[in-house]
């Protein structure tokens, strides 16, 4: 459920919906939201001084039942 509602959310906020993945991530901090955009997104997804991503971040928290944590990345990010 927590996924699909951020999918759907941020899909709604950026111009290239068809990149928009999102992940949950199990690890030793808690569940772990990883949502993917389109590198020209990111600062849509962001918003200025990072509002837009703090209130995704308030309304998963508000619709999660555990703490769960949101991280922003873009498609290009590579791990290493």
């Amino acid at each position: 459920m927590l996924v699909d509602a951020l999918d759907h959310m941020v899909r709604g906020i950026v111009e290239e919906p068809e990149d928009v993945k999102v992940a949950l991530k199990s690890t030793r901090r808690g569940d772990l939201l990883e949502v993917r955009v389109n590198p020209e997104d990111l600062g849509r997804v962001i918003g200025r001084q990072g509002r837009t991503a703090r209130a995704l971040r308030i309304v998963m928290a508000a619709l999660a039942k555990e703490s769960v944590r949101v991280d922003v990345i873009d498609t290009d990010r590579r791990r290493g």
